[in-house]
């Protein structure tokens, strides 16, 4: 007995070949729907305090949208999330050139990222929830990256309304795997607007700091005293615009706050709520990093899901990572994984409400 509530066809690819959207609904109520183009999360049905459903992930209808999809909605990103500076790094005494594809940077994978391709689709269902699976074979160079590598994304609905994210990669060499989802939250519904009254905290006590171009150099700040500082709750529009240089670089919050997890548990590391409608977030992983994005760069241009437009700020991203850059900052832990070793790695985010 399948999973899925519904699998239907999404369109067809520029390479002629027929993508997929797949519903699954868990026990708790939650409703997610997937497309096997770009391993993406399209939509998040979460129950408000009243109960009532509401997609609070920004996407499109259409998966020519996705063909384009500038702000990355929903996506897994690879093989190196983030940036990269000057598009190049040394591993094992060889340099590798990557695509330019932020300036003179490296973002998100280059210009063919792993949200840009088909992925093979599959499912189970666990004692605690309905999985599906998406695997991809990268070859060896591929977007610059050493080593024919097999990586698998499996997003899991658990019957506690949490949406569980494992990825794993193996590799034939040495290579770089920085693997995040985009997904971009507005809690109060995708087509609600602005994200300023959203509050967020984050356990973390430090972020990486990034220059103009948003490349971190191993410089590393306290939050503390800073716009930066989430330990305790705070409305995200307070800061947002603070005379602060990070603040004034990024255009709003996108950066690396550094978490106080450990590889291999997976535990809590920030919640982001809403007050109207009485939903909360809890985010959990065993990565060192968060990307906390502010959707500073969205413009209204992007039309989404039933014709709305995604006004500047209308989302937030939490990105769990290896810092930016980070394998070419020798301070940092490294996005590195050895030939032959199984690399893995956990992201969470469950729903409550309050």
């Amino acid at each position: 007995m399948s999973i899925f509530d519904e699998v239907k066809d999404f369109g067809t690819t520029k390479e002629g070949k027929t993508a997929k959207l797949y519903t699954v609904t868990g026990k708790g109520g939650m409703k997610a729907v997937f497309t096997d183009f770009g391993a993406i999360l399209v939509s998040l049905y979460v129950p408000d305090r009243d109960g009532k459903l509401g997609d609070v992930v920004l996407g499109y209808d259409s998966l020519e949208k996705y063909f384009v999809n500038g702000p990355n909605f929903g996506s897994t990103i690879g093989r190196h999330a983030n940036r990269i500076g000057k598009a190049s790094f040394t591993l094992n005494g060889q340099k590798y050139e990557l695509d330019k594809n932020d300036g003179n940077n490296n973002l998100h994978g280059g210009f063919n990222g792993y949200h840009k391709r088909l992925w093979e689709a599959s499912e189970r269902e666990d004692n605690d929830g309905k999985v599906i699976i998406f695997k991809y074979f990268s070859k060896d160079l591929d977007q610059g990256f050493p080593g024919n590598i097999s990586v698998s994304v499996e997003y899991k609905v658990r019957d506690d309304n949490a949406l569980s994210i494992t990825y794993y990669a193996k590799s034939d060499k040495d290579t770089v795997v920085n693997l995040t989802n985009h997904t971009y939250f507005n809690l109060a519904g995708h087509d609600n607007g602005s994200i300023l009254g959203h509050k967020v905290w984050l356990d973390s006590d430090e972020f990486t700091y990034a220059d103009e171009e948003s490349i971190p150099n191993g410089e590393i700040r306290k939050v503390k005293g800073t716009p930066m500082d989430f330990t305790t709750e705070k409305v995200v529009g307070d800061d947002i615009d603070a005379d602060y240089d990070q603040i004034k670089f990024g255009k709003g919050f996108d950066h690396n706050w550094i978490l106080k997890t450990k590889r291999g548990i997976v535990s809590l590391f920030g919640t982001l709520k809403e007050e109207t409608t009485g939903r909360l977030m809890e985010m959990y992983t065993d990565l060192p990093g968060v990307q906390f994005y502010s959707g500073n760069f969205l413009n209204g241009t992007d039309e989404g899901k039933g014709g709305f437009k995604y006004q500047r700020r209308s989302g937030l991203c939490f990105e769990t990572q290896f810092y930016p850059n980070a394998i070419n900052v020798p301070s940092f832990p490294q996005p590195v994984i050895k030939a032959n070793d199984e690399f893995t790695t956990t992201t969470v985010y469950k729903f409550k409400t309050v």
